[in-house]
């Protein structure tokens, strides 16, 4: 199958004359091999968490944005660093490049098809199905958001955004600060979307920094 172009990543049950086999199975003349796609929503051996590569940004922040850990390389780490982070992490690698997703050490993979953000966040969670809990994560860096008053935030907020607005939000990880500005409707309008598609858990957390 990979010397046909297809990762194992991207097959499900493999057959060979009805029986089901192992990927190392070597076929005899005359079998038959039937080849599957993967289940929908596909089983993990552990809690659904992603680590996507440089060519995944978008896809990244939208994750992190309806709350999924979601781990993101923003500089070409090389294949085998990718691999050995998703190995050592329990990550599934999400990636386009078929020569990583070959890599046997990866914890879990999965080849994203199409180029366009929307499409792609649609297939990874059909696919693997993450609890959705939006506003609850950084798009930063994937740390965890908790409430805060402005009153906590005075030395870090200017004075026009301080007079404005009442809610905020800040990472535990990184410090990265949240409130509902200019971007929050066209950011609100993806999370509505997903949830009323896949469903999840809605919060009030703010969304733009």
């Amino acid at each position: 199958m990979e010397s046909l172009g297809v990762p194992l990543t991207e097959v499900g049950a493999l057959t060979a004359d009805g029986q089901t086999v192992p990927a190392s199975h070597i076929p005899a003349g005359g079998d038959e091999i039937a080849v599957l796609g993967v289940t929908r929503p596909q089983p993990l051996p552990g809690p659904a968490r992603f680590l996507l590569d440089v060519h995944l940004g978008t896809l990244a922040r939208r994750l992190r944005l309806l709350g999924v850990d979601t781990a993101y390389e923003s500089v070409d780490i090389g294949d085998a660093a990718l691999a050995a982070r998703s190995a050592a992490d329990q990550r599934v690698m999400l990636s386009r490049d078929r020569g990583l997703l070959r890599r046997r050490e990866l914890w879990a993979g999965a080849y994203v098809y199409s180029h366009r953000p929307a499409e792609q966040l649609k297939d990874v969670l059909s696919r693997f199905a993450p609890p959705l809990t939006p506003w609850s994560r950084c798009t930063a860096c994937n740390g965890v958001l908790h409430a805060t008053t402005k009153e906590a935030l005075h030395d870090k907020l200017e004075h026009g955004t301080e007079r404005s607005y009442d809610t905020f939000a800040q990472c535990t990880d990184c410090g990265q600060v949240y409130w509902r500005g200019a971007h929050h409707s066209s950011l609100n309008a993806i999370v509505e979307e997903t949830l009323l598609e896949f469903g999840g858990q809605p919060s009030t957390a703010p969304s733009d920094t």
